[in-house]
């Protein structure tokens, strides 16, 4: 199976397949609105105005797994996301990204993908929080994981949270 055999909830509810941004570029977000990287949201808007009109989609995923901080209703995240940072991309419905209940999208990521690619202020993180993240190393560690997809929807790179949509630009405009 490819990225483009899966499925998503959007807000209302209904399915989108991601046969639908075949041949763009994605990334793909796990998100919270109150979670210390949620103003990531500032950076990732501006990532997807400078390259939207080249085929570059973000597809945000809200996610309350760690600590609750993606609490309310998946309009209210919406709502928030436009209000607070002018967010223009799709914001899906809220999904689980580790355990039994994890999105088939999010465990299809996580096989292709098995490691963050960070800039060294994860071990950090884990060491203030330590207990709350997951033990399994291949498991979404905490909100704003980021999954780059190309063209052909191949996963080319997962990034830890700690990764600025700034720091990802480069890599972006080299598969544009």
């Amino acid at each position: 199976m490819g990225i483009y055999d899966y499925s998503v909830k959007k807000v209302d509810g209904s399915e989108v397949s991601l046969k639908e941004y075949a041949g763009k570029v994605l990334l793909i977000v796990n998100t919270a609105t109150g979670c210390g990287f949620t103003p990531q949201y500032e950076g990732l808007e501006k990532l997807y105005a400078q390259y939207k009109d080249k085929g570059f989609e973000i597809l945000d995923f809200p996610c309350n797994q760690f600590l609750n901080q993606a609490p309310g209703t998946d309009e209210e995240i919406v709502s928030f996301c436009k209000l607070r940072y002018d967010t223009k991309f799709e914001t899906f419905a809220k999904i689980e990204v580790n355990g039994d209940n994890a999105s088939p999208l999010y465990k299809f990521l996580k096989q292709q993908k098995p490691e963050e690619t960070d800039n060294g202020l994860m071990d950090g993180l884990h060491k203030k929080l330590e207990g709350i993240f997951s033990a399994e190393k291949t498991d979404i560690q905490w909100n704003f994981t980021k999954f780059l997809v190309d063209r052909e929807g191949n996963v080319i790179s997962r990034f830890a949270p700690t990764v600025t949509p700034k720091e990802l630009e480069e890599h972006i405009s080299k598969i544009m």
